[in-house]
């Protein structure tokens, strides 16, 4: 068993620790004010090579993998959250394509990702179907050689600004999950379109939107895959795959949050002298420090696994005791981070209270903390997990 990156994993690391530092840094606070997406960081991201990490060489990515992704992402979240995405969506929008894509879907999409030439969406989430997937109302409708797509996506990260859409629909009601297919639908497609972005508590750098599909008609290769089959499986394993880096986002949160608080004691005089002197403030640090390390092994684990190709049912409890303990802990360490600046800590002044704000949306997104806990004791009931 070895706990030591590799020199390529230490290599992207230390690209995107000097990206965070020197280009995201500075711009977090002005981004998470203004609500307005930071396409000079996506285009740093962009000739950095960042943006095709998850994504095969012989698909035009970077080939370095899950891991390699959550450690782009936890540099870059521990300064802003919202860049942290931006990374995150560049392997969400591809995922699904790799998985249940056909050949040529894999040569075109995910290579446009990686190179930066465009952003993609992931769309599952409904009005009246979240947490519950296989109840999505979308239709897609076989017309000759096309398929005519209608209906509401709502909460889509990266919505309003992608160039195209993997998009999910049923093919039959009557099948249920059975019947559930993707598709690759451009931006362009007429009858696509943004209803409204949403106005959000934090990861406020990058737009929420809700997107309608009004008779949207596109060629049968859209259809994601050979067959009008597996979609169900292709979301379930795309979202699996991914577990980790929204994980990421929390552990680079939390390191973020404490770093700043940390220093933030050391100058800050009471009692007779710094507050980090004072032990009960040490021992907020000290769990602050044991939950972070804690985190970071269970997320290397989950990004290890998916790129040993172990991110099916067998294996899915390891990502969701990631992604859940993870993104709780970043609740839990921005939350008392901002507690030890006290009163600064409330204000805009400092980066903590947008800390706090964006660390909330990790614990819903790509399955909350509750049906992470379903999966896992699941696997528990069925003896998929077990500890003789």
């Amino acid at each position: 068993m070895d706990f030591e990156l590799s020199e390529e994993h230490k290599m992207i690391r230390e690209t995107a620790r000097r990206i965070a530092r020197e280009r995201i840094a500075p711009r977090a606070a002005e981004i998470d004010e203004k609500e307005e997406y930071p396409h000079d960081i996506f285009q740093v991201f962009r000739e950095a090579g960042l943006l095709g990490l998850s994504i095969p060489q012989e698909y035009g990515g970077a080939g370095a993998g899950i891991l390699a992704l959550c450690l782009a992402v936890e540099e870059a979240a521990k300064y802003c959250c919202s860049s942290g995405l931006i990374l995150l969506l560049s392997g969400l929008s591809t995922q699904p394509i790799l998985i249940g894509g056909t050949e040529q879907q894999k040569r075109e999409f995910p290579a446009r990702v990686a190179s930066g030439e465009c952003k993609g969406a992931f769309c599952l989430t409904e009005p009246n179907a979240g947490s519950d997937a296989a109840s999505i109302q979308s239709r897609a409708r076989r017309d000759g050689d096309d398929y005519v797509i209608n209906g509401e996506k709502c909460f889509i990260s990266g919505g309003s600004v992608a160039d195209f859409a993997v998009m999910f629909a049923k093919t039959d009601p009557e099948a249920g999950a059975r019947s559930i297919c993707g598709f690759i639908v451009p931006a362009d497609t007429p009858g696509f379109s943004v209803a409204h972005t949403d106005r959000k508590m934090g990861v406020r750098a990058v737009p929420t939107a809700s997107l309608t599909f009004d008779d949207c008609r596109v060629p049968r290769q859209n259809l994601l895959g050979e067959k009008e089959d597996g979609g169900f499986h292709t979301v379930m394993m795309g979202l699996n795959s991914i577990r980790p880096v929204v994980g990421a986002r929390g552990v680079g949160l939390a390191e973020g949050a404490l770093t700043y608080a940390l220093e933030f004691a050391r100058q800050r005089e009471a009692f007779g002298g710094p507050i980090a002197n004072l032990q009960a403030i040490q021992f907020m640090f000290a769990d602050m420090a044991i939950q972070i390390e804690a985190a970071r092994l269970l997320v290397y684990q989950g990004g290890w696994l998916v790129d040993q190709g172990r991110y099916d049912r067998q294996d899915a409890h390891f990502l969701s005791i990631g992604k859940v303990f993870a993104t709780e802990m970043a609740v839990r360490v921005s939350s008392d981070a901002l507690q030890v600046l006290g009163a600064q800590g409330y204000m805009r002044d400092h980066p903590l209270e947008r800390h706090y704000r964006d660390a909330r949306q990790l614990m819903i997104v790509e399955g909350t903390s509750q049906i992470q806990r379903l999966v896992i004791s699941r696997a528990l009931l069925q003896r998929d997990l077990v500890y003789p």
